[in-house]
């Protein structure tokens, strides 16, 4: 979580003379993110050399909040998913920079992760790598799930103009990025929900998503999509594992993958943020999925 210190910390640096804008423009989705886009910002700003806001027509104070930040440019777009609005940033909004990063409103960079990609780009980034991993610490009701094997989870928040997409997927979309990418050892925070209402009905929402991309999957293999490869890159590692579960037998694989995220992988050592999170995402979403691939099969069958 952005603390007060953290936030702190951020200002100095931004106001510091010797600090050197990343080369990079970041991106930024919103809808209605009066709740997050200012800490979002203040991860960033001051930071990299460009900030776009790619909103989707907010009606909350979202635009407002977004307007004390000086240089950040805002552009407006109807959203249709997530793939399509990410693409469709990467093909219509004029980047100034070789580098993109890619964030959502309710992801804060650390200034740990800063100051690591500060060294990277000083050195000079190699011009055989074309983009950067980083995991993501999940924060659930104030706590940083850290057991349960969630982490560490690793995304493609960085990639050169023109080696990057977001893959063609409905839910749980990774970032595909075409040649090397160097994994960074610091992270990005994510601030995954507003309350137990608010994460319940989006993962009811999602689980729908998941089911439909399941089914899909079978029909068009890895196209547009991040590979699923054992000895592959940590991104493709965990599609993999993810791809590896579905091969399991329906409803049963819920049990077992609670089971091992609890219990094997220590979910119970974090208290009761950990319980209701491990419960919440790991067996009654994952029950879900499978509950409405069932539905979906059997209405095609009919």
């Amino acid at each position: 979580m952005v603390t007060r210190k953290t936030k702190n910390y951020l200002c100095l640096m931004s106001g510091s003379d010797s600090v050197k804008k990343l080369p990079v423009t970041a991106i930024v989705l919103t809808f209605n993110e009066e709740q997050n886009i200012g800490d979002c910002l203040d991860s960033i700003h001051g930071f990299v050399d460009e900030i776009y806001v790619l909103d989707s027509f907010s009606t909350d104070d979202t635009l407002t909040i977004v307007s004390k930040y000086q240089g950040v440019k805002v552009v407006q777009n109807a959203f249709e998913n997530y793939s399509i609005q990410r693409n469709w940033a990467f093909d219509n909004l004029d980047i100034s920079n070789d580098f993109i990063l890619n964030l959502d409103a309710d992801h804060r960079v650390m200034p740990e992760l800063i100051t690591e990609l500060q060294g990277h780009f000083t050195l000079g980034v190699h011009e055989n790598v074309n983009g950067f991993m980083a995991s993501r610490r999940t924060m659930f009701l104030g706590k940083w799930i850290k057991r349960g094997g969630h982490f560490p989870v690793y995304h493609g928040i960085i990639f050169r103009k023109g080696f990057g997409q977001c893959e063609i997927k409905k839910y749980d979309q990774h970032f595909l990025i075409e040649g090397n990418a160097l994994v960074l050892k610091n992270n990005v925070i994510d601030i995954i929900t507003e309350s137990l209402t608010v994460f319940t009905a989006r993962h009811n929402k999602w689980s729908s998503l998941e089911a439909e991309d399941v089914l899909a999957y079978k029909l068009s293999a890895d196209k547009g999509r991040v590979k699923a490869l054992k000895d592959g890159n940590e991104m493709e590692q965990r599609r993999y594992k993810r791809m590896k579960y579905y091969s399991y037998p329906p409803f049963w694989r819920v049990f077992l993958y609670f089971f091992y995220r609890f219990i094997v992988k220590g979910g119970f050592r974090e208290g009761v943020p950990g319980l209701i999170f491990h419960f919440l995402q790991g067996f009654w979403f994952r029950f879900l999925v499978d509950a409405k691939i069932w539905e979906l099969e059997k209405n095609k069958s009919e």
